[in-house]
């Protein structure tokens, strides 16, 4: 039975799950390098500013690495597979998907969000090179009655 293909809604609920994160670890880092401005908002640069992108990219590496998923598609109950055969992500396919990330979200993901659109499994550029794509996590009853 093949996973179930991630809808474009869900995935975006998730982003907005995981933006949220990402905006804490970047605001952790401007509070630490005194780029914080008042109402809560931040201008990093220089060192800061790689510091952000490299802990934010780690966020998604490790745990979509780890655990197949980062908490944006835990919440929503997604999870990253290989797209031939539906087995979890490695290390390698983590980082090549996430590191296209930095393409895939340029104008606020556009360009993901095109390629989500255009592609039958719903990959954006990252999931494409990475050979991985977005499914809905399988519910321990419909495992239960597949086995």
């Amino acid at each position: 039975m093949e996973p179930s293909k991630a809808g474009i809604a869900v995935r975006g609920v998730a982003a907005f799950i995981d933006l949220i994160v990402v905006y804490v670890i970047l605001y952790v880092v401007a509070a630490f390098s005194g780029s914080t401005t008042p109402g809560g908002g931040f201008a990093l640069s220089g060192a800061p500013f790689l510091i952000g992108v490299a802990l934010s990219l780690g966020y998604y590496i490790v745990l979509e690495a780890m655990l197949g998923a980062s908490l944006g598609k835990l919440a929503t109950n997604l999870c990253v597979v290989m797209a031939a055969d539906g087995t979890p992500i490695h290390w390698r396919e983590s980082i090549v998907r996430n590191i296209l990330r930095l393409i895939d979200g340029v104008v606020l993901y556009a360009i993901g969000f095109v390629s989500i659109c255009l592609t039958d499994r719903r990959q954006r550029l990252g999931d494409l090179a990475a050979g991985t794509m977005v499914v809905r996590r399988a519910s321990r009853t419909s495992a239960a009655r597949a086995g």
